[in-house]
């Protein structure tokens, strides 16, 4: 199984919130599933972490590469056929991240690892991540 983290979801592992689902954290440390974390989701981060919009410090977002290095997720990058799909998408929500999360998982025949009930309106395969 192929699952792409939301940002959100990331932000749990790496703080290992308990607002990440029993079943998602066992789905997350199956060593059969591949987890990506797409360029788009630390971006996010780095920009909400620099408005001070997030709750991380930044010790903890410089060591983001070294999380997803030990934890072995796979770094997913923004693609031209990732940018382009987005102008497809209808305006259930109008967050770019989100937006952008979208089409990567739906380009890459990914799963989307999510809480967002606004993803869920998209034509996207996705994951309870409180579950």
């Amino acid at each position: 199984m192929n699952i792409l983290l939301d940002t959100h979801v990331f932000i749990w592992w790496v703080r290992n919130s308990a607002r990440l689902g029993k079943q998602a954290r066992m789905l997350i440390q199956d060593q059969e599933t591949r987890i990506w974390v797409s360029c788009a989701s630390i971006w996010e981060i780095s920009i909400k972490a620099a408005l001070g919009r997030l709750d991380l410090l930044d010790p903890i977002v410089d060591e983001l590469p070294r999380e997803l290095e030990k934890s072995g997720f796979r770094l997913l990058a923004v693609n031209l056929d990732h940018a382009l799909a987005v102008r497809a998408l209808p305006l259930h929500h109008k967050d770019p991240f989100d937006r952008m999360l979208i089409v990567q998982a739906q380009c890459e025949d990914l799963m989307l690892m999510t809480s967002d009930p606004w993803v869920r309106a998209y034509n996207v395969r996705t994951i309870d991540a409180s579950a």
